[in-house]
């Protein structure tokens, strides 16, 4: 993966880091971490600048995350709550969690979007939801550009600094990931046993 990855820098520079990073908002398993990182040591010995790969990264995700939204936008709440209300008995869902659901985004998505910018994989699919509830396509993309820059600059940094230890980082970086995977299935359990404790009540 890193072979590949790096020939494709090296061959395209700035447009392969795009595409790369484009390709990874849109199937997650990719990892940005090694890409970001990699791209940051690359600095130092190519033409790349650090200001540089941020910047292409950064723009990457941001299309990376339109695709999603734009998805998310042709889903539609509606269809959605058609398919509740048909299947949803099966998993004791009515018409009234999806308004839930949909009220709770409207009401906090905005900080999501920018806070699950650090979350592996959640940090892709969150442009889902976000079309799906219709949110503001100006407020997605400022708090989208804004996440991923953070995101982008401080791995981008880091692999520049660290040079050719830079693997050490993605090591660390996949610790990080497994703790987050665990801790998100810890809590999917909780809140799936506790809502269907509360629908046989």
């Amino acid at each position: 993966m890193e072979a590949w990855i790096t020939g494709v820098i090296e061959q395209f520079g700035y447009i392969g880091v795009f595409l790369l990073i484009m390709i990874e908002n849109i199937f997650p398993p990719i990892p940005s971490e090694v890409i970001l990182t990699l791209g940051g040591f690359m600095t130092s010995y190519t033409s790349l600048t650090i200001f540089g790969v941020i910047i292409t990264s950064t723009l990457g995700s941001v299309a990376g995350a339109i695709v999603l939204y734009g998805v998310g936008r042709l889903i539609d709440f509606y269809r959605i709550e058609w398919f509740v209300e048909k299947w949803g008995h099966f998993l004791r869902l009515t018409k009234q969690d999806t308004y839930k659901a949909n009220d709770w985004f409207t009401t906090y998505g905005v900080w999501t979007v920018f806070l699950c910018r650090f979350i592996p994989l959640i940090r892709s699919l969150i442009s889902l939801p976000a079309g799906m509830a219709h949110m503001n396509m100006g407020i997605f993309l400022i708090m989208t550009v804004l996440g991923t820059f953070v995101w982008n600059g401080v791995l981008v940094i880091i692999g520049a600094a660290v040079g050719e230890s830079w693997e050490t980082i993605v090591k660390y970086m996949d610790i990080y990931s497994n703790i987050v995977y665990v801790l998100l299935a810890v809590l999917l359990i909780a809140f799936i046993t506790l809502f269907i404790l509360k629908r046989f009540k």
